[in-house]
């Protein structure tokens, strides 16, 4: 499970750089945009998984 979230999220960071880059190569904004909504979520899924985690150990402890 986890070596799986690895691999979508660092794919997903990829594809955000990816995006930049196409921006700053070519200067049109849709790259820029579709970036920052990539890393966005990336971000919000990658809080998520680990409020998981957390809540996970949180009930194991108790």
């Amino acid at each position: 499970m986890m070596l799986m979230f690895r691999v979508v999220f660092g794919g997903l960071l990829v594809a955000g750089l990816l995006c930049f880059a196409m921006y700053v190569g070519t200067g049109q904004v849709v790259w820029r945009r579709r970036g920052i909504v990539i890393v966005k979520w990336t971000v919000v899924a990658g809080l998520g998984f680990f409020a998981v985690l957390v809540l996970e150990r949180l009930a194991v402890m108790l």
